[in-house]
């Protein structure tokens, strides 16, 4: 069996993206790792060089500004590392650059990909999210986090990101996939507050013309985290990979995280997510099989 890591990476260095332990954390399963870096100058490029392994594999890319509406150039940018893996590799695992795969789903996530490889009509394999909020305490615990993502498929060019890279459809149709016992940790909310308004700024623009923009991007320095509707703390661990930027962590958030904010309505679908695991009317981008 082989599998090939895959991601795409532009402004890592400004936005403070823990690319380097994306990759780092699941290369031990891959046999290489493609990395599409984008046009950037913030030393990117010589961040991903120093990895330092004979499984990177880098190309260069040059990100297309026009296709701002929907965030379609993320799609873009993830199909083209897709189409640079190796021809003979069973299964592409695509990690995005704030995604991390604790060490201890590794083996799991190997037997996973060996039990289903001789089985075509498995086209994907389904993790589990965890989405950290503010700092590495809390993970948001309502329905507007999306709870499973597809992020091993097969190594078929059939297959194509979907929208703003959300996940993957064949020939536009919803991939059948096996949900597996893996958790994929999110860390895309958690950076400092002027690094997170930074990041706002300027990814909204990926989805947004500049009237909405205007609208409904406050021009501050800091990101107000107090805006979150439920937050739980977390009480695990966290990868090996992420311990150096635990470690340096430099800010602190004032907000009550025991405070819910949530309507009647909200309320009760949450309470009955939470005492039966089922999420009612939710948005599935897969077929579970």
């Amino acid at each position: 069996m082989k599998v090939s890591g895959f991601t795409f990476v532009k402004n890592a260095v400004q936005y403070s993206y823990p690319i380097v332990e994306a990759i780092t954390s699941i290369l031990p399963i891959c046999d290489e790792f493609i990395v599409s870096v984008g046009d950037c100058e913030d030393g990117t490029l010589e961040l991903i060089q120093n990895i330092n392994s004979p499984k990177i594999k880098i190309i260069r890319s040059v990100w297309d500004n026009s296709l701002r509406e929907g965030g379609k150039v993320l799609a873009v940018e993830t199909d083209k590392a897709f189409d640079a893996i190796s021809p003979d590799s069973d299964w592409a695992f695509y990690m995005q650059g704030d995604e991390v795969v604790h060490e201890k789903y590794l083996d799991t996530i190997k037997q996973e990909m060996q039990r289903w490889k001789d089985k075509p009509e498995v086209e994907g394999l389904l993790f589990k999210y965890l989405h950290f909020y503010g700092t590495y305490d809390y993970v948001g615990d309502s329905r507007s986090w999306y709870r499973r993502e597809i992020r091993i498929i097969r190594n078929d060019k059939a297959i194509r990101s979907y929208r703003d890279a959300q996940g993957f459809r064949k020939n536009d149709r919803k991939l059948n996939v096996k949900l597996i016992d893996a958790y994929v940790y999110h860390y895309g909310w958690v950076k400092h507050p002027a690094d997170m308004k930074k990041k706002e700024k300027t990814f909204n623009k990926l989805w947004h013309d500049d009237e909405w923009m205007k609208q409904k991007v406050q021009d501050t320095e800091l990101f107000d985290y107090s805006k979150i509707d439920s937050l739980a703390p977390f009480t695990g661990t966290h990868p090996a990979v992420m311990q150096k930027r635990l470690q340096e962590v430099n800010w602190q958030l004032n907000f009550d995280p025991s405070r819910k904010n949530l309507d009647l309505k909200k309320r009760l679908l949450q309470w009955f997510e939470h005492k039966t695991g089922i999420r009612l009317f939710e948005y599935k981008n897969y077929t579970i099989i």
